[in-house]
């Protein structure tokens, strides 16, 4: 039996076929079949509010100031209950040449910028996952990271149970180093923002993907950072970003303070281990 799909989403696309495939924790995802070849489809039954949304914009966004290596799916269809993408045909395998490709196209993204941190355009608020988050824009970068990040996900993360309550006290010790703790000042730089091995493919070709970004404008080495914290990225991509767009001094005494977000993200989603994980960090660089 053929799943239902939104009708705002799908008329009009003809669909012979639609089968499951994985997309991960938040959204059902299918491939679908239609006259004018496969397309993916990925949707949800309670959707967040703008999610999608905020989706498409990252795509739109990366699409246009990606280099042509790097690919980043064309958004055929959106509604407030799914996106219908270009369809990637997998199967390629990461070799040192999809990495050192990969690192030259992240330093080519970087390069894009824009006069504030934060959202694109007018949007304020957006998503890391199916976590909110704020993008008020500034044009200070520590101020951004500490209220816009540490703050709201260390108290979302208490409240959520799984953040130890010290973290609030660590925090209050980190605040006056926070401007050093960011590194030298950077222009704001167009990141994937959610940069893990499961948001890059590689396809049948050989040819990179960026996937369900969220896109912001920020210091670049949050999407280093996350492309270090759980592995899947070669040594390659790093040294060919180096070379491409060298990093500031100190970049990897940052690693793990640009990993708090992300670790603070799943303590708040999944619990577990990670609030531990994000605490010791704090206290290692309080």
């Amino acid at each position: 039996m053929r799943p239902r799909l939104p009708d705002e989403l799908v008329d009009g696309l003809e669909i012979r076929d639609a089968t499951p495939v994985s997309g991960g924790d938040i959204a059902d995802a299918y491939r679908i079949e239609t006259p004018d070849g496969p397309l993916f489809c990925k949707t949800s039954r309670h959707p967040t509010p703008a999610m999608f949304a905020r989706e498409a914009d990252g795509l739109r966004e990366l699409r246009e100031h990606a280099p042509d290596w790097i690919g980043v799916p064309e958004v055929v269809r959106e509604s407030d209950s799914g996106l219908v993408l270009e369809w990637i045909e997998l199967g390629g395998r990461r070799s040192s040449e999809t990495e050192a490709t990969l690192g030259r196209g992240l330093a080519h993204l970087h390069r894009t910028t824009n006069a504030t941190f934060g959202g694109l355009g007018t949007e304020k608020a957006g998503y890391i996952g199916s976590m909110p988050v704020d993008l008020t824009p500034t044009t200070d970068w520590p101020e951004f990271y500490l209220t816009r990040r540490l703050r709201p996900l260390v108290e979302a993360a208490v409240q959520a149970g799984s953040l130890d309550p010290d973290a609030r006290q660590v925090l209050d010790r980190l605040e006056p180093r926070v401007a050093d703790l960011c590194g030298p000042t950077e222009p704001p730089a167009l990141v994937h923002g959610d940069l893990w091995a499961g948001n890059r493919v590689v396809d049948a070709a050989g040819r990179n993907w960026l996937i369900d970004p969220a896109c912001h404008y920020a210091h670049r080495e949050i999407d280093l950072a996350m492309m270090h914290l759980f592995g899947g990225f070669g040594p390659e991509a790093f040294a060919a970003y180096d070379e491409h767009h060298p990093l500031g001094e100190g970049w990897r005494e940052r690693i793990e303070w640009y990993q708090l977000v992300p670790l603070l993200v799943h303590a708040v989603l999944f619990g577990g281990g990670y609030g531990v994980s994000a605490l010791s960090t704090m206290r290692r660089y309080a």
